[in-house]
């Protein structure tokens, strides 16, 4: 496996369950130009540890994208003011730290040296959010995708079945992605109307992703359901393999990363919540 820290005597390693809005961060990945994820949490890490922790994510989600289900894990000192303490009390401390970030950190648990949150995840779940009315939302503006015109959801899931499975996404990632294969394989996209507040959900899964990969379907999803494109075009977008030829890249606000999931085995489907008594 990539990527793996050898096993240290004096360390532990941690998972971490982590939620937030990508508003005002420019992404998961540290940057010389603003606020990260990755960036908030490893300053907050040495303050509690006193030594440099670095964080690896699951999922280098990019400026403007929110995570509800993002994971990370980071190597502490195995002595430390909180060992006897639930990791409860470290999520607590953790967010004392993050108050004045969008971030928060959900839940911990331990891990062997074996885990990796990039490199040992099997699946991957994002899903893009639009509100579907003429009227301009006031309070969810910042957090999803307000589409005026009427949808035609049933043309939008006609299209998305030429993306399911094993293709050559070239036209569906952006200029600049730097994965050495464009080759990927989606396992779902599903459509859900919360009819009652006009909400819209996309899901999509897949083991891994290109770079703007889900924004890039997500617009050309788009065009299908506003009757520009026929559902076969997206055939067609693929067979073509130019970034061209697909839709726009759908707003970042939209996007969240609801779920990271990992063997059962190196990592628990659930998470600790609550302190228990």
């Amino acid at each position: 496996m990539k990527n793996l820290i050898k096993n240290d005597d004096h360390k532990i390693r941690l998972a971490l369950l982590i939620e937030y809005s990508g508003k005002n961060l420019v992404g998961w990945q540290k940057q010389n130009n603003g606020s990260s994820v990755q960036g908030e949490i490893e300053k907050s890490a040495k303050v509690l540890f006193k030594i440099e922790c670095p964080v690896q994510g699951a999922g280098r989600t990019d400026a403007g994208v929110n995570a509800l289900g993002q994971v990370a894990h980071i190597d502490i000192p195995k002595i430390n003011r909180f060992t006897k303490k639930s990791n409860l009390h470290i999520v607590s401390a953790f967010n004392a730290l993050l108050k004045n970030t969008q971030i928060r950190i959900i839940s911990i648990q331990n891990v062997s040296f074996q885990f990796n949150a990039r490199f040992s995840a099997i699946k991957r779940v994002y899903k893009y959010k639009f509100l579907l009315r003429s009227a301009s939302p006031m309070i969810l503006n910042e957090n999803l995708w307000h589409i005026r015109q009427n949808l035609n959801i049933a043309q939008m899931e006609k299209g998305s079945k030429f993306l399911i499975g094993n293709h050559d996404f070239t036209s569906f990632r952006s200029l600049s992605c730097q994965a050495l294969s464009p080759i990927k394989t989606i396992d779902e996209i599903s459509f859900q109307l919360k009819e009652k507040h006009n909400i819209l959900i996309m899901k999509i899964v897949a083991k891994s992703f290109l770079q703007n990969q889900v924004r890039i379907i997500v617009g050309s999803l788009i065009k299908v359901g506003l009757n520009i494109w026929k559902p076969t075009h997206i055939k067609k977008i693929l067979e073509l393999k130019s970034r061209l030829e697909a839709g726009e890249t759908a707003p970042a606000r939209g996007l969240y990363l609801t779920k990271i999931q990992y063997p059962e085995n190196i990592l628990k489907s659930k998470w600790p919540m609550k302190l228990t008594t």
